[in-house]
């Protein structure tokens, strides 16, 4: 349906349009209402003649093709909203042929489903089967549909691919194909060209083992009986055999003891978090009772039901085809089979009134009896356990995080933002309730598609254009998607736009390479590139301070063998800028070299003509004290789960980060100052200093804020973060050690680095002799640490 009904009737009508369009000179959407209103005609006319050859499933057919059509009419919204070029637009979807694209989840790449390739696998070629267009104009004026390049898709050798594959993905930047290897025991070697590659492909056992140990039940037995049996916590789960982790749990402990080891043992910062609902699997059993009961009373209706379990749960499974090391908990993809089971539950309370009226010969009395006990053992006892890690009414987390990136940028600036949950926020803050609507933000993520760059190009509210260098032609559909590094021995170093304009942007076929195919595509001659700086101008727009140093130009090396349209597209707003706006960065982003040149301003990194500088004191301090906001961390009973808590140790890391520069320069009140603000304004009882998740990057950072207290000569702090780290620490170790031999070896990761933060620990208690001690002045941030 999603593919056949839904993506190929707007095909169809997008290949009308661009008929009517191209070939006739009529407008945009002309072809594309023709194409329905012919649609309707046909349904129209075949429900006339089901009617009269009395043929009720053409009928049926007929009527369900027609809602399905009509519900998913809805999506015509987003071409209306889209050809209003609003600030936020994602995709472009002006036109049908976009419009297809957008339905598909295009930019979200393909998978196979029934038949494809093993994770091993390489493609041997790249075909091409289908042309792409967008919205434009011919040498006329005229509206038209250009065409941007072709669809296509990896070949691969048929002894490289497999029935229901599901260990498909052969990408790796997420670790996926490692995943598969773990899962399936397929270890890495060494070829004798020096390259590492696995040892085997997986099998059928492998994949079919793969797609019930982690598809099925890790990622979605393991969600559904979160909600109907218990769960353990709110840390994400990332493997089969992580006992600690996100598991889903009965709250009867010779159960959960079982499988999970012994849980009296864990940490206090696990067994209160609030993620941790004992539901005694009371409702799973009542939705159980009611599913036998439905099919023995009510067979037909009983089969609905069950189809849409199955086909909003373990269909998705199969649809969504996923690899391991999800960046999320992915439990929402299934809500649906969930409010089937749901159903079945209310059906539990009508059989258990059935039984007890045989029973009980007062009908009333049964009735009463079965419905009071039902309303405490499954939505009393749910509300009881869940309520306070679903209320969501005092948190602003997202919004508070956002303004904190935002308010750490100049007027005008550029801000770079990496994924959804740096991105999204920010939109909301700008567009929603208009926060610094002068900046332009900046989703690397979709930099790598051609509609995203080419929107760059135009104002949006109070943000200027913004110059990427290369001119649409050059960026459209798959060109310049990746440009290799081929190098030229005369050429050492050369300037940024210099290279992107004349040798990346370059038709000369001598900047080529060819890729096998016949197919080419362009390169860049020097990993080292510069960008000069014109002193007088970033003096005069305060770059930089009255009192830095700055060198004539910031030269870095580019790591990369290549670079992807997204890395073309950031270097070439680098290199256009020419100081004149402000550049910053969400995150302290060195893949593409530069990052000794960056400078924290509050949340925020700024691009400064300025090396190893790595905070901006005096601004820095203003933002942190008057500026920045915490999510209402400050408030008592405000429940974070395990991404905010992630976006709070942003916060309380700039905090320390601050904290250590101010103490290192002999600002020890303003470092103090700045400690007890970040500790007034997350309280313990929300946000504690000692607390377990994964990596233990919690109390790793935590250890940085003991340390900066230490530094600061903050004492009372120093030991109320101590107590809580260690307390922690001790625990967690405590709780590994009762573990069982293979559960301790699935989680040697998370007890290696307890004990090694345990050691940090000793070593900071033994250098600053428990008596908040003050290191030299020359002491380096974060020493200690290392």
């Amino acid at each position: 349906m999603q593919v056949g009904v839904i993506q190929y009737s707007i095909k169809m009508a997008g290949a009308f349009d661009r008929v009517f369009v191209n070939s006739f000179g009529l407008p945009f959407f002309s072809g594309f209402a023709f194409f329905f209103i012919i649609l309707a005609i046909a349904v129209w006319r075949g429900l006339q003649y089901s009617a009269r050859k009395n043929w009720p499933y053409l009928r049926l057919a007929l009527w369900c093709f027609s809602f399905m059509l009509i519900g998913y009419s809805t999506y015509l919204t987003t071409m209306i909203r889209s050809s209003a070029d609003p600030s936020v637009d994602m995709y472009n979807v002006d036109n049908p042929n976009s419009l297809v694209g957008y339905l598909s989840r295009e930019q979200y790449g393909d998978f196979p489903l029934l038949y494809g390739q093993k994770f091993t696998a390489q493609p041997v070629d790249y075909k091409e089967d289908g042309d792409k267009y967008q919205k434009g104009k011919d040498e006329n004026g005229k509206d038209r549909y250009i065409k941007t390049g072709k669809d296509g898709h990896y070949v691969f050798l048929p002894e490289d691919k497999m029935v229901f594959p599901r260990m498909w993905d052969m990408a790796n930047e997420q670790g996926h194909a490692d995943y598969y290897a773990f899962f399936s025991n397929i270890q890495k070697i060494q070829t004798k060209d020096g390259r590492e590659e696995y040892e085997r492909a997986p099998n059928f056992s492998d994949n079919f083992k793969y797609f019930i140990g982690y598809q099925n039940y890790f990622m979605y037995i393991r969600y559904f009986m979160w909600n109907f049996s218990g769960r353990q916590n709110d840390i994400q789960g990332l493997f089969n055999g992580g006992v600690r982790d996100g598991n889903w749990i009965t709250g009867i402990d010779f159960i959960d003891n079982m499988l999970y080891g012994d849980q009296s043992a864990l940490p206090d910062s696990l067994k209160h978090n609030k993620a941790h609902n004992k539901l005694y699997m009371l409702p799973f059993l009542l939705g159980m009772v009611g599913l036998f009961f439905h099919f023995l009373k009510r067979n037909d209706d009983a089969i609905v039901n069950f189809l849409m379990f199955f086909f909003t749960g373990f269909a998705i499974v199969i649809y969504l085809n996923q690899a391991g090391y999800q960046p999320r908990e992915r439990d929402y993809a299934y809500v649906g089979s969930f409010y089937a089971f749901a159903v079945w539950i209310g059906l539990g309370v009508m059989a258990l009134q059935a039984w007890l009226s045989k029973a009980v010969k007062n009908a009333t009395a049964s009735a009463g009896v079965a419905f009071a006990a039902c309303m405490l053992a499954v939505p009393v006892l749910m509300a009881q356990q869940e309520w306070d890690d679903h209320d969501r009414s005092k948190k602003v987390i997202a919004g508070d995080l956002a303004r904190n990136y935002l308010e750490s940028c100049e007027q005008n600036a550029i801000l770079f933002t990496f994924g959804d949950n740096d991105t999204y926020p920010l939109w909301y803050a700008q567009e929603v309730e208009g926060v610094r609507p002068d900046i332009r933000v900046i989703n690397t993520s979709l930099l790598g598609i051609d509609w995203y760059i080419n929107q760059l190009r135009y104002k949006v509210n109070g943000s200027d254009a913004i110059d990427v260098i290369f001119n649409a032609s050059q960026i459209e559909g798959r060109k310049r998607d990746y440009v290799s590094f081929a190098p030229n021995g005369s050429i050492t170093e050369m300037d940024l736009y210099t290279m992107l304009k004349d040798w990346v942007g370059s038709e000369d076929p001598s900047r080529k390479t060819n890729r096998g195919g016949g197919d080419e595509f362009n390169t860049f001659p020097t990993r080292t590139v510069t960008v000069p700086v014109d002193v007088n101008v970033v003096r005069a727009n305060k770059t930089v301070n009255a009192t830095d140093s700055v060198v004539p130009q910031i030269k870095f090396e580019i790591t990369k063998g290549g670079l992807y349209k997204n890395d073309l597209a950031i270097l070439a707003v680098i290199a256009a800028n020419q100081w004149k706006r402000p550049i910053y960065f969400t995150s302290n982003y060195g893949e593409l070299g530069f990052g000794n040149y960056l400078r924290k301003d509050g949340l925020s990194y700024r691009l400064v003509p300025i090396a190893g500088d790595f905070v901006n004191t005096n601004k820095m301090y203003d933002v942190v004290m008057n500026k920045f906001r915490y999510g209402n961390a400050n408030l008592p009973g405000v429940y974070f789960d395990e991404e905010n808590r992630r976006h709070l140790n942003t916060i309380r890391r700039a905090n320390t980060e601050l904290a250590f520069d101010l103490a290192i320069k002999g600002r020890k009140e303003d470092a103090k100052k700045v400690l007890q603000k970040a500790d007034a304004m997350l309280l313990q009882e929300n946000f504690p200093y000692g607390m377990v998740s994964r990596g233990n990057e919690h109390n790793r950072l935590s250890l940085m804020f003991l340390q900066a207290c230490y530094m600061a000569d903050a004492s009372e702090l120093a030991d109320k973060v101590l107590k809580s780290v260690e307390k922690d620490l001790k625990q967690q170790k405590i709780y590994y050690e009762t573990m069982s031999a293979k559960h301790a070896e699935a989680m040697g990761y998370e007890i290696d680095t307890n004990n090694r933060l345990l050691q940090q620990l000793e070593q900071l208690k033994q250098q600053y002799n428990m008596l908040n001690k003050v290191v030299a002045p020359e002491a380096k941030q974060g020493d200690s640490l290392r």
